[in-house]
């Protein structure tokens, strides 16, 4: 298939340093699903805020990531940002910001992220009384799910349609829904929705129990790998740091040292996409070669790291991917 202006705008251009990584990564992406490998893709910081979603819902569409790792905030701001984006507000010259412009944003319901403001009362509450509703109904009838699974039953009920205010194929959530698309949440008690969730656990109107946990996402995600890591495997391709990627790449080490599994297959593609540093005990900043004494990489694990702003890079990866 002949390739579109961005992917020939790469090629001639993108030839060195982080550029070159870039194309080699895309390149060693491809190759690894041709070969018929599988991919998790891991998203931290603000990538759907970012709203990566314009071309990551085409990837899941398209059948080019097989499982995605997210923070808690990526989970719930892409659907934030599907039914209130015409309120959000953009302030470029975020860095010249005093404390008080600060409370003046918080004073009229917005949370900053760099340089967009999220709108508290349009995009959280919006959301509130659907999500409660998903999470109420489980419990009343003995029921538990992960994080995603209630976000997928309330998308697929139709009832936030009445809020759209993007087209919905670009969001990932939408596309990851109706694919049934297999999600990692770790961590998401550390996000708004998973704050709201505790706060109606405090006043006792749901438990604890109704939201499965990260221990029975590791669970799953170790039934998940055994099952799918056969022949070439499953790549990981990581945005940013933290904890979306760190929790799911342990599950390899998991499987060959705890559950002396010795015959599971290392991850079998690796990449990440990050600007921070490596310094004393930095891990998202750590080299991959660093990975393969903690077990989780092969010698021979295609390996690549990109040094650049994920907001930037990701979608040109992903366009190269899907030969725009």
């Amino acid at each position: 298939m002949q390739r579109g202006p961005i992917s020939e705008f790469m090629i001639k251009h993108y030839r060195h340093f982080n550029a070159a990584a870039m194309v080699d990564a895309a390149k060693g992406y491809e190759q690894h699903l041709l070969e018929g490998g599988k991919m998790m893709i891991t998203l931290a910081g603000a990538m759907s805020t970012a709203e990566l979603g314009i071309s990551l819902a085409e990837m899941i569409r398209q059948g080019k990531v097989d499982i995605i790792s997210c923070t808690g905030a990526n989970l719930e701001e892409d659907i934030m940002n599907l039914v209130a984006h015409s309120h959000y507000k953009r302030v470029p010259n975020y860095r010249d910001l005093s404390p008080q412009d600060e409370w003046d944003l918080l004073e009229g319901g917005f949370n900053r992220v760099t340089d967009t403001c999220i709108p508290e009362e349009e995009a959280f509450r919006r959301i509130q009384k659907h999500i409660f509703k998903q999470w109420k109904g489980a419990q009343d009838k003995g029921e538990r799910y992960f994080p995603h699974e209630y976000m997928y039953k309330m998308l697929l009920s139709g009832e936030m349609e009445q809020y759209y205010e993007i087209d919905p194929k670009n969001s990932w959530m939408i596309a990851a829904a109706e694919a049934n698309l297999p999600i990692i949440v770790p961590g998401w008690e550390d996000s708004t929705m998973g704050n709201i969730f505790a706060s109606y656990c405090i006043k006792k109107e749901l438990n604890p129990s109704t939201m499965k946990s990260g221990i029975e996402y590791m669970t799953w995600l170790a039934d998940y790998y055994i099952q799918n890591s056969g022949g070439k495997g499953i790549g990981f391709f990581q945005v940013g740091g933290g904890i979306a990627g760190d929790f799911p790449i342990c599950v390899v080490p998991m499987l060959y040292q705890d559950m002396e599994m010795h015959d599971i297959p290392f991850w079998s593609y690796f990449c990440q996409i990050s600007d921070s540093t490596t310094s004393y005990g930095s891990y998202s900043g750590a080299v991959p070669n660093e990975k393969i004494t903690w077990g989780k990489l092969d010698i021979k694990t295609p390996k690549f790291i990109i040094e650049s702003d994920a907001s930037i890079v990701a979608p040109l990866v992903f366009a190269w991917l899907l030969k725009w």
